[in-house]
């Protein structure tokens, strides 16, 4: 088990914002989203094999980072979406999970997971792992799960308490030292853990917020959907180097907004 430093959150414990008192980010929030049932392991949707077509899939689609295929093929993400939608969990394609949110397409967590390890300060590096990585909008926890097969640690952040409560029991089977889930404001990013080596969000808004931009490492990137100019999203990549910010704007993508505050 990691030892937990000072100041930091315990293993899948969660915390408030510090600009967000307790008790504040407890009245007048939306109903949190109840515990699903487990879902059953059963063979059809546990075997490696149906994992293995969705990430045979993803290698047709382009995907070609062979840690990213990995994880891709390790995460059972039937255990991530209701028992009513079990039967769809390795189609590619987003499903609900409460309060307005969705679980993102595996093609579009492979694609931006495999940008965030793309980084040019890892380019010709032997590391098999990033360093420490942020996550915005945690969501159902997911995506956290897959970070964490090539990340050395994952600190990732939700807004909405229901789905904060909904990852944590989430992961809670998969027991994941180093994967911290904390209740609070995305946008202020988590100054505590910076920097980061990458930061990946799963919201998207007018443009990357300048707290995320401060707690990057020197060397590192985020990845993240961000208002276009055409009016809709589209997936942006910045990359903090010595000499500043370089700036790619890629393909159209279509996630939720980003939004300050807790509820």
């Amino acid at each position: 088990m990691a030892t937990q430093r000072p100041g930091f959150p315990a293993r899948l414990a969660p915390t408030v914002s510090a600009s967000t008192p307790a008790s504040s980010a407890l009245r007048g929030r939306q109903p949190a989203v109840p515990p699903k049932p487990p879902v059953p392991s059963t063979p059809s949707m546990a075997s490696d094999a149906v994992r293995a077509r969705m990430v045979q899939k993803l290698a047709a689609q382009g995907i070609s980072d062979a840690r990213v295929l990995r994880a891709m093929g390790a995460v059972e993400r039937h255990r991530f979406v209701d028992s009513a939608l079990v039967n769809q969990a390795y189609e590619d394609t987003s499903l609900p999970i409460g309060l307005g949110q969705t679980i993102s397409k595996p093609s579009v967590v492979a694609r931006m997971i495999e940008l965030l390890l793309a980084a040019p300060a890892l380019t010709g590096k032997p590391q098999d792992r990033l360093g420490r990585v942020l996550e915005i909008g945690t969501g159902c926890g997911y995506q956290a799960a897959v970070l964490n097969h090539v990340a050395t640690e994952v600190y990732s952040i939700e807004r909405l308490r229901g789905l904060h409560e909904r990852a944590r029991t989430n992961l809670r089977h998969f027991r994941l030292a180093t994967v911290h889930l904390m209740f609070g404001d995305g946008m202020v990013g988590y100054a505590k853990g910076a920097p980061y080596a990458g930061i990946i969000a799963a919201a998207g808004g007018e443009a990357v917020p300048e707290a995320w931009i401060e707690q990057l490492a020197v060397g590192g990137r985020i990845v993240a959907p961000t208002h276009s100019a055409k009016g809709g999203q589209a997936l942006v990549v910045i990359d903090k180097t010595a000499r500043g910010l370089e700036r790619l704007i890629l393909e159209a993508v279509h996630f939720v907004p980003l939004k300050s505050g807790v509820a």
